[in-house]
């Protein structure tokens, strides 16, 4: 059987993904010459390589992008390392039908930090938090398997959590502003109590700065109980004459303003 005959036969069988341990075992003959034969067909865009040994079959539509789009394989692939993970931040929050913009890379949330992939124009980033497995998900099914995606509570607290990754604050209140028309209050206390109480300070803030008071005073008996100090709404920003807000206990040390 030649390598174009196999990938053929598994995108028959709806598969999309293989391992080179695969393709050796069902093609036989030498490893180099495998390897060969896949370095060809790579090379015509029938598959590509998002990580060593993990390859993945690119049906004519998604050729221009030389790759599969990282929805269709980040599960097989977590599944091959044997890694539990959801998609979060602005993948889910997107799912979730409140992205400002269509985001510009797949960002799954792991266990441990992991270096970022780049096949073709598919950009995957990998971020880390170390309880992702307590962590409620939303799982949907797809043509290639399933997906697992943060829920909207866990999204909103993340969002405050890792604003580096989200397009810095003014994106992120842009954001809560339209993700918090599907938050169920419930839900959101139980996460915030899986997470650390500065996300829950400053989702508080925010959530009263774009309209939402009622979600804001659910949050808000939580947080004047856990809360034990004063945090930074800004982390990295100076802290220096910044005003104190009492409700929230949050030093206001930058402007906030939703993005347009």
């Amino acid at each position: 059987m030649s390598a174009r005959a196999y990938i053929d036969e598994l995108a028959s069988n709806g598969r999309c993904h293989f391992s080179s341990a695969e393709a050796f075992e069902a093609l036989g003959g030498s490893q180099a010459a495998v390897r060969g034969q896949l370095r060809r067909l790579k090379a015509q865009g029938f598959i590509a390589e998002p990580v060593r040994s993990f390859h993945v079959i690119v049906p004519p539509e998604y050729r221009r992008l030389g790759c599969l789009p990282a929805e269709h394989f980040i599960d097989q692939l977590m599944n091959a390392w044997g890694e539990p993970y959801y998609l979060g931040l602005l993948s889910a929050a997107e799912r979730h039908g409140a992205a400002h913009q269509r985001p510009q890379f797949c960002q799954v949330m792991v266990r441990k930090n992991r270096a970022a992939i780049s096949c073709g124009k598919v950009r995957v980033g990998f971020i880390a938090r170390g309880d992702l497995e307590s962590m409620p998900v939303t799982t949907i099914n797809t043509p290639r398997g399933v997906l697992h995606y943060a829920t909207p509570e866990v999204t909103a607290l993340e969002l405050v959590g890792y604003p580096n990754h989200a397009g810095g604050l003014g994106n992120v209140a842009t954001i809560i502003e339209e993700l918090a028309e599907g938050l169920d209050v419930v839900k959101l206390l139980e996460v915030a109590r899986l997470s650390p109480i500065s996300w829950s300070q400053r989702l508080g803030y925010i959530l009263g700065l774009v309209g939402h008071e009622d979600l804001a005073a659910a949050l808000n008996p939580f947080v004047q109980e856990q809360a034990r100090s004063y945090t930074p709404l800004r982390r990295a920003a100076p802290i220096a004459k910044a005003k104190r807000n009492t409700k929230w206990k949050l030093i206001i040390n930058t402007d906030l303003e939703p993005d347009e």
